[in-house]
C-alpha cells in the first residue's frame, strides 16, 4: 500500500516544487520522514519488535516537511550511466535505455554507493577493505543564509566520520559537498547494523540519512 500513498505524496510535492527533479522529491521524503510512532517509540514491525531499515525503509512520510526539507540530494538521468556501466551492461545495452551513444569503461563506471543517493549501505566482508569513502552534494532548498552542522549516529561495529562536519549557504540552489567514511572497528560479525547521519539547521531542519551497515564472513 505504500507506493499508491507515495505516489500521491510525490504528485503533491511535484505540485508545489514543480521545479524540483524526481531524484530531489524522493530525497525530500526521504530525509525528513520520521522512524517513530505516535508514542515516541520505535517502529515496530509484524512480529511487534523494532523494525529494521530492510523492514520500514527511512520511516513514515512527514508531507509538511517534505514540501519544505531545507537540502536535497539531487540527480537526473545521466547520472545513472556510469552506474549501468558499473553493473556491467555494455554499451548497446545501456544504450536501448539512454537512446544515445554512451561509452563505458572502468574509469567512468561507478557503484551504487556513489550515487548522490540520501542513503548509505555499506558491506563489510573478512576478505574485503575494511573502511569505504562515500561523497555526497546536496542542494540547498531552504532559507537563503543558512549552516548546517552533522550528526552522526555510528552502526554498532563501525565508525563514521564526515568531513566537512558545517555547511554554510549563501543562496538557494546552492551546492556543497562532503565526504563520509566507514571504518570496521574489529568486532564480532554481527548479520546488520544501523545509524544515521543527520544535517540539522537550528530547530528549523533535520536532514536525515540512514546507514545500514552489513557484516559477511
Amino acid at each position: 500500500m505504500s507506493t499508491p500513498h507515495l505516489s500521491g505524496l510525490a504528485a503533491m510535492l511535484k505540485s508545489s516544487h514543480p521545479e524540483w527533479s524526481p531524484a530531489a522529491i524522493k530525497s525530500a521524503m526521504i530525509t525528513s520522514a520520521y522512524a517513530l510512532n505516535t508514542e515516541g517509540k520505535p517502529i515496530t514491525d509484524q512480529t511487534h519488535n523494532p523494525a529494521d531499515v530492510f523492514a520500514v525503509g527511512v520511516g513514515h512520510v512527514n508531507i509538511t516537511q517534505a514540501a519544505d526539507p531545507g537540502l536535497v540530494y539531487d540527480l537526473d538521468a545521466d547520472d545513472y550511466i556510469p552506474y549501468l556501466c558499473g553493473l556491467g551492461y555494455n554499451e548497446t545495452q545501456v544504450e536501448t535505455t539512454t537512446k544515445r551513444k554512451v561509452h563505458c569503461s572502468k574509469e567512468t563506471s561507478i557503484t551504487e554507493g556513489e550515487l548522490n543517493y540520501p542513503s548509505f549501505s555499506v558491506v563489510f566482508s573478512s576478505k574485503g577493505p575494511s573502511s569505504f569513502n562515500f561523497n555526497r552534494t546536496v542542494t540547498n532548498v531552504g532559507d537563503t543564509n543558512s549552516s548546517y552542522e552533522v550528526e552522526a549516529v555510528e552502526p554498532k561495529g563501525d565508525s563514521v566520520k564526515v568531513n566537512p562536519n558545517k555547511l554554510e549557504f549563501t543562496e538557494v540552489n546552492q551546492k556543497k559537498s562532503y565526504q563520509v567514511v566507514f571504518s570496521k572497528e574489529g568486532v564480532a560479525f554481527l548479520e546488520l547494523s544501523e545509524g544515521h547521519i543527520k544535517w540539522y539547521s537550528g530547530s528549523k531542519y533535520e536532514v536525515r540519512s540512514p546507514i545500514s551497515v552489513i557484516f559477511r564472513r
